[in-house]
């Protein structure tokens, strides 16, 4: 840089013109190699105007050394005491990141002005010290060398950043309001400055008042505002702003407009709107953008258009690990597991290294894949070195259990360490599911021994916690569950309070579940749901079937798990003609259409009211959209009936259904073969019996639940001394069950067993 040659410099005025005129035309360069040449000709520059354009040019070429000689110089020649050249010496510094030599230069300061001031707060802002960079703002307020403070528009802006970015919004109204005193509110960049600290806030009050006395608005003034009403969940007003920016205004929308408009769209899950907005990225040429694209994906996979989504993959100019992780998202939202596998083994043919994200995403397939492919997520995390990685090892517990490896989860929850709430919560939760209940509360007294600041259960916590007391169908034990609820103050939250209608429900108390239900404030479709399966369960059709007329009187209207609720209540309290019109009018009367859980749920209520070859027929008229593979859960019902009611030419038919559609469930082959036995053929029953041992079919026994007063006792199919496992050491035998059960019907003279014995099948 230094090589070149400039011709022979005749005096210093000359030398100070040139220094400026290479400065104000932007040659930098040239400019220092000028300033080299008057160096080697033995003159000194007197002027201190001549110093400030040399440290630009050290400061924009990143040039440090040669500034610091510049700046060393100075000092030696007491230029440094010039205001104008100590400020120039302090941008120098904070341009090539240098900040404590920077505050150097102003601690050494005679004499300050408000340049001195704005160079050292967006200093310190622009360098990431924003507590710092507030302090010496709120000091150039309080202090400024006996002259007004005039903070200039970026800095200004950058103390309102820092603000958001703190989240001190305290200090954002103290700094909003020296703006007001200051003159500055209707400054674009500092008025786009404060809405976006309300929006981010979630203060739309507030930043809808700024937004109203703003003369001008740009683009980024709409965007905020739209993005602030999406993310505090005012979705449809977001998109009435888009509406008239757009139609009314003509304002043209930028990518972070776009970005929130979409998220508007997945929101409200409006796949035409957000067709529509496709649509408008598409004309503006906005689809190149890639964090639009990513939102795109993101839009189409929410409203289950997962299809549309891969071709926005596809169509991506450039992509990054958001991208591949938004697609398999999507994929795994959608229920595609297949294509989700598929696509991750693509991220490694493409050189994407897959992250936490994307591992927790492919762990939801575990479930349906299979507990190797869990294994294989999890050697994966091991390879890649996230196995520290919380998010990613509750995933992986969960997994575990999900797979019914509980154990293993197990495992993993023990040597963690550090446990969070999630990972407490996992635990529980996975014990519950793989019919442990006592572990699953022996682990959570556990966890309340043990609570810490991290560790206070929560309502997921409490959740899991009564699904161990609904596994356990013990009402002791889920009376001291909702106990802890209440005195968490959990037990008034919607969610909970429907988990416990259902706990009680499941141990045969309709009296507590619906004074529980009377307890939950506000009720949803979802706690109306649980009220109606809870009558459902326990056999109380008429009562599920008044339930739903007086939801609709509350103005809620069904969905379709309530339907499928109220048609499982018909199905178990024999209320075939009620049911069958529910599902005949769910189209009309409520707008639902009906999935094949609807039309399962049918079947099942004709089967167990002996109209067999009825059920058949209307198995034969499920749609052809679902699945044939689906169909088996329905085939089982008729299958199940057929065996009560000895109907071996449809049972015939529906077992080579089931063991065709199923051949891994162990229930086909019982049926099929109780079936055979009862119509004499032993041939075909003990070939069933074969099937299972030949095919390695894992049979999981009946059973049934007794409870003896605090106690559940369970009797499995085949295993005479089951029980002994759940009653005192002196119930330890049948004989001794027998002796219980005799004393409790004399002392109560046949009448109110129930007090004492809860039959659960």
């Amino acid at each position: 840089m230094l090589e070149m040659r400039f011709p022979t410099i005749p005096n210093l005025s000359n030398c100070n013109v040139r220094l400026k005129e290479l400065s104000s035309n932007g040659k930098w360069q040239e400019l220092l190699c000028h300033h080299h040449e008057i160096q080697k000709s033995g003159l000194k520059l007197t002027d201190p105007t001549a110093f400030p354009p040399i440290l630009k040019a050290c400061s924009t070429l990143r040039s440090s050394a040669f500034g610091r000689a510049v700046h060393g110089g100075l000092i030696k020649t007491g230029f440094e005491s010039c205001t104008s050249v100590a400020n120039s010496a302090m941008d120098f510094y904070v341009k090539t990141g240098e900040l404590g030599s920077a505050l150097c230069v102003f601690n050494g300061m005679r004499s300050r002005d408000g340049v001195s001031w704005n160079i050292v707060v967006c200093g310190c802002l622009d360098q990431g010290d924003l507590e710092q960079g507030l302090w010496w703002f709120n000091n150039a307020r309080a202090y400024a060398d006996g002259f007004q403070f005039q903070p200039n528009n970026s800095t200004l802006v950058l103390v309102i950043q820092a603000c958001r970015r703190l989240r001190d919004k305290c200090e954002g109204l103290i700094v909003h309001g020296y703006v007001i005193r200051g003159g500055f509110s209707f400054v674009s960049s500092v008025q786009n400055s404060l809405l976006s600290l309300y929006a981010e806030e979630g203060d739309m009050d507030s930043a809808q008042n700024v937004f109203d006395e703003m003369r001008e608005r740009d683009v980024i003034s709409w965007s905020v505002m739209i993005g602030g009403f999406v993310r505090c969940e005012e979705a449809l007003i977001g998109m009435q702003m888009f509406r008239r920016m757009v139609a009314e205004l003509g304002i043209e929308p930028d990518g972070v407009t776009m970005v929130s408009v979409l998220k508007a769209c997945t929101n409200l899950k409006d796949l035409t709107m957000g067709q529509s907005i496709h649509g408008l990225v598409i004309c503006r040429g906005l689809d190149c953008d890639m964090f639009v694209g990513n939102s795109l994906i993101d839009m189409y996979s929410k409203c289950s258009d997962a299809d549309s989504a891969f071709k926005v993959f596809g169509a991506m100019p450039q992509r990054n690990k958001v991208s591949w992780n938004s697609i398999l998202s999507g994929f795994v939202f959608n229920e595609k597991r297949l294509e989700a596998l598929s696509l991750f083994f693509s991220m490694g043919d493409e050189g994407i290294e897959a992250d936490e994200v994307t591992l927790v995403n492919v762990l939801q397939t575990s479930e349906h894949l299979g507990l190797i492919h869990c294994k294989s997520v999890h050697c994966v995390t091991i390879r890649q070195g996230y196995e520290s990685n919380e998010l990613l090892l509750n995933s992986l517990m969960d997994a575990y259990a999900k797979c019914n490896d509980v154990e293993l989860a197990w495992k993993l929850f023990r040597e963690m360490k550090k446990r969070d709430v999630v990972s407490w919560s996992n635990m529980i939760g996975g014990f519950a599911s793989c019919g442990r209940p006592d572990e699953a509360i022996a682990v959570f007294n556990e966890m309340m021994r043990l609570q810490g600041q991290n560790q206070k259960p929560n309502e997921i916590t409490i959740i899991n916690l009564f699904d161990a007391c609904s596994a356990s169908a013990e009402l002791n034990r889920s009376k001291w569950a909702h106990g802890i609820a209440i005195r968490r103050g959990l037990a008034a939250q919607v969610a909970v309070g429907t988990a416990i209608v259902d706990m009680y429900s499941k141990c045969g108390a309709i009296g507590e579940s619906r004074k529980a239900f009377g307890q939950i404030l506000e009720k949803n479709v979802v706690s109306w749901s649980a009220m109606i399966a809870a009558y459902g369960m326990n056999g109380l059709g008429h009562e599920a079937l008044a339930l739903l007329a007086e939801m609709k009187l509350y103005g809620l209207k069904p969905n379709a798990v309530t339907i499928l609720s109220v048609l499982s209540a018909c199905s178990h309290g024999g209320l075939v003609e009620e049911g069958l019109s529910l599902f005949n009018s769910m189209v009309q009367d409520h707008g639902i259409e009906q999935r094949l859980e609807h039309y399962t749920c049918v079947v099942d209520m004709l089967a167990r009211a002996g109209k067999l070859v009825m059920a058949m027929e209307f198995i034969k008229k499920i749609p052809e959209s679902f699945m044939a593979a689906r169909t088996s859960n329905a085939w089982g019902a008729l299958l199940s009936a057929c065996r009560s009611y000895r109907n071996s030419k449809v049972g015939f038919e529906a077992a080579s259904r089931v063991l065709e559609l199923e051949p891994e469930n162990s229930a086909g082959y019982l049926l099929a073969s109780s079936i055979y036995a009862a119509n004499g053929l032993w041939v075909d029953a003990a070939s069933m019996r074969r099937l299972v041992k030949e095919r390695r079919v894992s049979v999981v026994a009946g059973y049934s639940l007794v409870h003896a007063g605090n106690k559940a006792c369970r009797f499995v199919a085949g295993d005479g001394n089951s029980h002994s496992k759940s009653v005192s050491p002196s119930h330890g035998n049948m004989h001794s069950m027998l002796e219980l059960l005799h004393a409790c019907m004399n002392k109560t003279g046949n009448r109110n067993i129930v007090d004492d014995f809860d039959l659960i099948e």
